[in-house]
């Protein structure tokens, strides 16, 4: 088992070294992911939790959290009310938070002047099937790969971690 957690490590590594230098349709030949664990085949952009709270209360514990990390509400979509006033089907409750803490988001516009095209940072609270809630959050550092500046990759870190705590505190 080390030895796989090991091998994870050394082709995520490899994988981000040549990865500014790889065309975009480049993937892992399944060959060598089928040797990895589940949670280490593919890279997620994003972190979870499922929670056994009512959805409403959900958003609720979301924004405070938000608000304990530093981030302010931008915006709160109610995907499930905008696609029954738009195309006339019904949804289950999905609610797409859009976060913003503004110290980090300066810095960021400091050092890129287009990343504001990947901002603010969504969080989506969903209700799954069961009556489970899921609140899921976006991970900076993966969405940041796509632009090279490593000075940026550093600043998302930041956030990333506060947005780990963000979705670790909602136990």
């Amino acid at each position: 088992m080390a030895f796989r957690r090991s091998m994870a490590s050394v082709i995520r590594s490899m994988a981000d070294a040549v990865s500014p230098h790889m065309p975009a349709s480049f993937s892992v030949p399944s060959r060598i992911t089928s040797l990895l664990r589940p949670e280490f085949r593919s890279m997620t952009y994003y972190f979870a939790r499922q929670l056994a709270i009512g959805f409403e209360e959900a958003i609720g514990k979301v924004t405070e959290a938000l608000k304990r990390e530093g981030f302010g509400i931008l915006t709160a979509i109610d995907v499930r009310e905008t696609l029954k006033k738009k195309i006339d089907v019904e949804f289950r409750n999905y609610r797409i938070v859009g976060a913003c803490n503004p110290t980090l988001a300066h810095k960021a516009l400091e050092l890129e002047d287009k990343v504001d095209t990947m901002l603010p940072c969504n969080v989506i609270v969903q209700e799954l099937s069961g009556g489970k809630i899921e609140v899921a959050a976006i991970d900076p550092v993966a969405s940041m790969q796509a632009i090279a500046n490593p000075r940026l990759k550093e600043a998302a870190g930041e956030v990333q971690a506060k947005l780990r705590r963000v979705i670790e505190s909602l136990a």
